[in-house]
């Protein structure tokens, strides 16, 4: 299999809006923004942001509303969803937000859809009240939500206006290999969780080639994958700013998920060695460090996957430094 270059794929960027200590959720909201702006300028392909509920950390739970205020400070970015987890929505629902998304910012909308809850069992029974679904269903919802947005749409008794007739593209994302399977029988594209679920990532891929079918959407597989990017002038500071992720995820091996933290000198003595290693194996596709360093490890992350398109998230404390870290994989991307 001949080996593809960075330079030659789409790169994008994932934002979880994270709520850093000292902010509030409103702050948060203003950087993603300004992050999306300059991701336009820096020509990323696609700004993609995530539902996730109950968490101190993360601003983007009400992700159709920060979509449609990303879209509407952006002029030629696509923005989407990385992703809805529709089993805490009514597939309609989903259609009509979409739906207005895509008729207010036409071409432009992406609409990702992952099973899992993105919270805890106790906030996602407060979603989803009595509608208690174990992400089972999925399949059937997607086609419901399909169904809502085709052009036919007439002959439904309910019908998703705005939605009926909009070409939204949609996207399965996923951590293991229930959705690569499903995307790949429906012929969609599919975005994998990497950045979170490094071991699942080469079998998912593989599953969703071998099995995909050619549909009006797609010809061939098409395969996005999430990576973390910190990345600094200095190997130094790129490790320095490391350790605000490295808490984030302590936090949550913890159980008591907190706002983003400033970054430490060293993480010794906050972390226990099987913490340590459990997070070291969970963050295996993070890439931290210099230009040099960074495009060194995105280019052996591509040549062993193969992506068709590479998203990134950056958990980094100071919002410069954020942004100094996307435009250093811009310029990887770019060259």
């Amino acid at each position: 299999m001949s080996s593809k270059q960075l330079h030659e794929i789409p790169y994008s960027v994932l934002d979880l809006s994270p709520v850093i200590v000292g902010e509030t959720p409103a702050d948060s909201l203003k950087k993603t923004l300004d992050l999306a702006q300059h991701a336009e300028k820096w020509g990323f392909n696609r700004y993609w942001l995530a539902e996730h509920h109950s968490m101190p950390g993360i601003a983007s739970s009400a992700t159709s509303v920060v979509i449609g205020h990303v879209a509407g400070g952006t002029e030629r970015i696509r923005v989407g969803s990385g992703g809805i987890m529709l089993p805490n929505h009514a597939p309609l629902v989903i259609a009509e937000q979409f739906g207005t998304l895509e008729s207010l910012y036409p071409g432009r909308i992406d609409l990702g859809l992952g099973r899992a809850p993105g919270t805890d069992q106790v906030t996602a029974h407060a979603l989803r009240r009595e509608n208690m679904s174990n992400g089972e269903d999925f399949p059937e919802q997607v086609d419901e939500l399909r169904a809502y947005l085709k052009a036919d749409g007439g002959g439904n008794r309910v019908r998703a206006i705005p939605g009926e007739g909009l070409d939204i593209p949609i996207w399965l994302l996923g951590s293991s290999g229930f959705s690569a399977r499903l995307s790949a029988q429906l012929g969609l594209p599919f975005s994998f969780a990497s950045h979170f679920s490094p071991d699942n990532t080469l079998p998912a891929l593989d599953v969703y080639r071998r099995n995909f079918k050619p549909s009006e959407v797609l010809d061939k597989p098409f395969a996005m994958v999430g990576v973390n990017v910190i990345a600094a002038d200095t190997e130094e500071k790129a490790a320095y700013l490391a350790t605000s992720m490295q808490q984030q995820f302590l936090n949550l091996v913890r159980g008591i998920p907190s706002k983003l933290k400033p970054p430490v000198e060293s993480m010794e003595g906050i972390w226990s060695p099987y913490e340590k290693a459990s997070i070291d194996q969970q963050l295996r596709t993070t890439m931290i460090g210099t230009p040099e360093t960074v495009k060194a490890k995105l280019q052996a992350f591509l040549d062993e996957t193969q992506a068709d398109e590479m998203i990134i998230n950056a958990q980094i404390f100071d919002h410069q430094d954020r942004l100094r870290s996307f435009e250093i994989v811009s310029e990887i991307f770019s060259k």
